[in-house]
């Protein structure tokens, strides 16, 4: 009774929420539509909002946080299970645990006065030196060399999930029956290939849940992009080294001063923005974990 109660108190608190935020942003909603998706106006001063900018910013972010968290991540899960030496697994795996527990202000902070310069100073103008006027290329690097935007948040990202990544991929590793690895090492398989023919396939729901698991914690961090990603309201381009916003930097930064009307519904519409983009990668998750195991009984 409890537990089934606990159910049915979990969901109403979901629709709950929903239903808040929908009429919370109903006056944006009446008055920019679905316009506002595609708008890249911020002007609070005439009340005209578009929420493309911190949308754009989002997404990029979070892309670029799981372009470079989930390859490492997956090397240090591989390097704990298989390759490390028993004496050193367990120390650094606390290690790595442990940057779990870094507040995100430290990993803000830490990005926009020691990381940042570094990156505008060894990657950034480097890069447009080599790139000056060549088409594309040239414009990802473009803009002035301070170290914040969409790159420096998307790297202070990936730092912030790989323990949350490495952590669920070396415990879901770890579950492999040594059976089955004995068994494909006696055959004559490498590491690699039992990595990747017994223990990936074995693994591959929890691998997903903690690609996804990392993809949350990007999608809805504040402090630590709210301090390097340039809080802008504005896309001059698409340069990597550009200053942006995100959903969550916007509503940090303005909703305490928003007033009333349309500025605060415009906040509370970006928060029903972020709400279904969480919805919708969720959903993918599961639709891809259902097509894995159709594929795998196909396979059967």
């Amino acid at each position: 009774m409890l537990t089934h109660g606990a159910a049915w108190l979990t969901l109403l608190l979901l629709v709950g929420i929903i239903l808040s935020l929908l009429v919370g942003a109903a006056p944006a909603i009446q008055h920019f539509g679905l316009g506002f998706l595609t708008s890249t106006e911020w002007d609070p001063v005439q009340e005209k909002f578009g929420g493309l900018v911190m949308i754009y910013g989002t997404l990029m972010t979070s892309f670029i946080a799981l372009l470079i968290a989930v390859p490492v991540s997956f090397g240090i899960a591989i390097f704990l299970t298989e390759l490390s030496p028993s004496w050193l697994r367990r120390p650094l795996g606390t290690a790595i645990e442990l940057l779990a527990a870094v507040p995100s202000i430290v990993y803000g902070m830490w990005g926009l006065l020691v990381f940042g310069p570094l990156l505008a100073t060894y990657v950034q103008q480097p890069l447009q030196s080599m790139f000056n006027g060549v088409p594309y290329l040239g414009a990802l690097v473009s803009g002035p060399p301070v170290g914040i935007g969409i790159l420096s948040a998307g790297i202070i990202l990936a730092i912030m999930i790989i323990p949350f990544i490495a952590s669920v991929m070396r415990d879901v590793f770890e579950v492999t029956p040594p059976l089955l690895k004995e068994s494909a090492y006696g055959l004559g398989s490498t590491t690699w290939e039992v990595v990747w023919r017994v223990v990936l396939p074995y693994t591959k729901t929890g691998v997903v849940g903690g690609i996804m698991l990392g993809l949350g914690r990007a999608l809805g961090e504040t402090m630590a992009v709210t301090f390097v990603i340039g809080n802008m309201n504005q896309l001059n381009s698409l340069s990597l080294f550009e200053a942006a916003n995100s959903i969550t930097s916007a509503l940090a930064n303005e909703f305490a001063e928003a007033g009333e009307g349309l500025h605060q519904a415009s906040l509370i519409y970006l928060g029903l923005v972020l709400f279904f983009i969480t919805f919708v990668v969720l959903s993918f998750s599961k639709i891809l974990l259902s097509q894995l195991k159709k594929n795998e009984g196909a396979r059967s």
